[in-house]
C-alpha cells in the first residue's frame, strides 16, 4: 500500500470516528462534527479521484470495425 491510499484511508477512518464521536455526545459539537464530515470527505475525494471513469474507454474495444466510404 503506498503512502497516498494510506493517507486517504486515514483520512477516512479518521474523519468517520470524529464524525461519530461528535453525534454520539447529548450536547453535539457542531464544529467537532464539521471538521470529521470534511475529513471523511476529503479522503473519499481522494479516493475516487483515482478511479478511472467506465467512460473513458477507448473506441477499439468493439468488434466490428467501420471501413472508410469511397468517395465517387
Amino acid at each position: 500500500m503506498n503512502i497516498s491510499r494510506t493517507i486517504n484511508f486515514v483520512c477516512i477512518v479518521a474523519g468517520g470516528i470524529i464524525a461519530i464521536y461528535a453525534q454520539a455526545e447529548e450536547k453535539q459539537n457542531t464544529y467537532l462534527l464539521m471538521g470529521g464530515i470534511i475529513l471523511l470527505m476529503f479522503g473519499i475525494y481522494r479516493t475516487s479521484r483515482n478511479i478511472p471513469s467506465k467512460n473513458d474507454k477507448q473506441e477499439e474495444e468493439t468488434y466490428v470495425k467501420s471501413e472508410k466510404a469511397d468517395e465517387d
